[in-house]
Order: C-alpha cells, then sequence, then structure tokens
C-alpha cells in the first residue's frame, strides 16, 4: 500500500481506526454497548494482524488502558503496526492524554477533535500550543483534529502541527463538554459540512488525515471512497473504522474499495 509521511513518521495512506474497538458507534447507545462487548482482546488482535496482512501500517486509537493494553499485548505478539495516539477527554485534560501516548509506545500523537472543538467555543485555543510543544519535545509528529473548519484555520495561524485530522461530519456540538457522550437524539451527519471541509483542506499546509469520511457507516462505501479521492492531496491520508460483526470481509472490502478509487482518480488526472 502507498505510504505518506507525517513529519518524520511513514504511515500507509489507509489507517485503521478505532472509535469501534473503543465503543464509539454515532448510533446509539445500545450499538456502542454491542461494540463493546464485541471487541474482546482476541478480535482486537485479529483485526490488527488483517490490517497489516492488507498492507496498512498504522492504527489512530485513544490513548486510553484499554487500547494501550491491547496494543502491548499485540506488540509482545509480534505484531508491528504503528500507533497514532488520540487524547481522551474523560481521563483528563489533553497534556495527560498527550502523556498517555508519549510513555506508551505511540509514535505520534493528536489532541482529540472533540477538545479542539470545546477549545474553539469558550476561546481557549492556546491552551493546545503546550501540548504541542511537549509532543515535539518528545520527539513525535504532533497534530490536531476537529470537526469544524475554523479549528485549522486557527491552527495554520498559531500553530506549528505536522499533521491535521479533518472530520468529514460534525456529528454533535462539544459547546457543553469535549467528550463525545451518546444521547437518544439522532446525530447530524450533514454533507454541507463535508463539503466545507475539502474546501478548507485544499487551502491547508500540512498533511490532512481525512476521518468520518464512511459517516460512520451511512455512505456507500464505493461512492464515499470516489469522493474522498477527489479530495485527496497527494500526501494525504485517511482512517477508517470497521465492525467485522456486520461484515468479516469489512476491512478487505474498504481496502479494495480506497486503493480503486485513488487509481482510477490518478489515471482521470494524467492529461
Amino acid at each position: 500500500m502507498e505510504k505518506v509521511r507525517l513529519g518524520n513518521l511513514s504511515v500507509s495512506r489507509l489507517i485503521l481506526g478505532g472509535n469501534p474497538q473503543s465503543g464509539f458507534s454515532h448510533w446509539n447507545a445500545a450499538r456502542d454497548m454491542e461494540m463493546k462487548r464485541y471487541f474482546t482482546a482476541a478480535r482486537m488482535k485479529e483485526l490488527y494482524r488483517q490490517a497489516e496482512s492488507l498492507g496498512i501500517t498504522t492504527h489512530i486509537g485513544r490513548a486510553d488502558h484499554h487500547i494501550m493494553r491491547m496494543l502491548f499485548e499485540y506488540w509482545n505478539e509480534g505484531g508491528t503496526i504503528d500507533w497514532i495516539a488520540q487524547t481522551c477527554p474523560e481521563l483528563g485534560d489533553a497534556a495527560r492524554g498527550a502523556l498517555n501516548g508519549i510513555n506508551n509506545g505511540a509514535k505520534a500523537v493528536f489532541v482529540h477533535g472533540g477538545q479542539m472543538d470545546y477549545f474553539l467555543h469558550h476561546n481557549r485555543l492556546d491552551e493546545v500550543k503546550s501540548v504541542i510543544a511537549m509532543i515535539h519535545d518528545a520527539g513525535l509528529p504532533a497534530g490536531v483534529a476537529g470537526h469544524k473548519p475554523e479549528v485549522f484555520r486557527w491552527a495554520e495561524e498559531h500553530l506549528e502541527c505536522d499533521f491535521y485530522m479533518c472530520s468529514y461530519y460534525n456529528p454533535v456540538l462539544r459547546e457543553k463538554t469535549a467528550e463525545h457522550i451518546t444521547t437518544e437524539e439522532e446525530e447530524n451527519f450533514d454533507d454541507a459540512d463535508r463539503d466545507r471541509m475539502v474546501a478548507t483542506i485544499a487551502q491547508l499546509s500540512k498533511p490532512v488525515i481525512h476521518y468520518k469520511v464512511l459517516a460512520s457507516g451511512r455512505k456507500d462505501p464505493k461512492d464515499a471512497f470516489a469522493f474522498v479521492a477527489r479530495h485527496l492531496r497527494p500526501g494525504d491520508a485517511v482512517v477508517i473504522g470497521v465492525y467485522p460483526k456486520d461484515d468479516p470481509d469489512m476491512l478487505a472490502t474498504d481496502v479494495r474499495l480506497f486503493e480503486e478509487a485513488v487509481r482510477e482518480r490518478c489515471r482521470g488526472a494524467q492529461p
């Protein structure tokens, strides 16, 4: 699989996400719990092995004890997948999350999108500067995530990031809390938000990891990857979450469809 660089780190252009393994379905509480019960240690490690067999070298997962424990087991058993750590607001502030990644084998760290959105709303984005500096002082690539274009316009002016994590959708507001808390209300996956984000991505100076590109399973993968391919810049990557309980071949199918979409886009761009 093709690779791109985030600072000094080489990553597969398609990255395995960790939301399903941590029980974030972006559907409802019952689906969240179903995912938590499904993803035993054995199934998580099986998914990592499958990802590596398909050419995926990189995993984005939360810097929580659940993910860190599973990765240590996987690495101890010979696995080699690289971990990009995402801070997790339920365990503390962004600095605490960054330290979890720095101290437990992450190859890069970024600040959670919910935290960035929360800081944006409360005019506290300057607090992120010290976290980015901490990550860099540890010798790791540093980034920020977000669901709003304003986050990245601010970052372009005020931060020295190595990469950005840009969400195509803004499913829940983060005005009251940085955490993602599942409620009975349906989450918002509006294509207008996607269009605004890809327009912003085109103007950014750093590599971007495109995420929530499948709208948490609401989009047909073939169509979604075709859209991604049209907006994927040469140094960009994509992260996806998968749920093998729905389809044991989901990851292999997504890899095939993604690579086909990128090849087709490259052919179309040739004179």
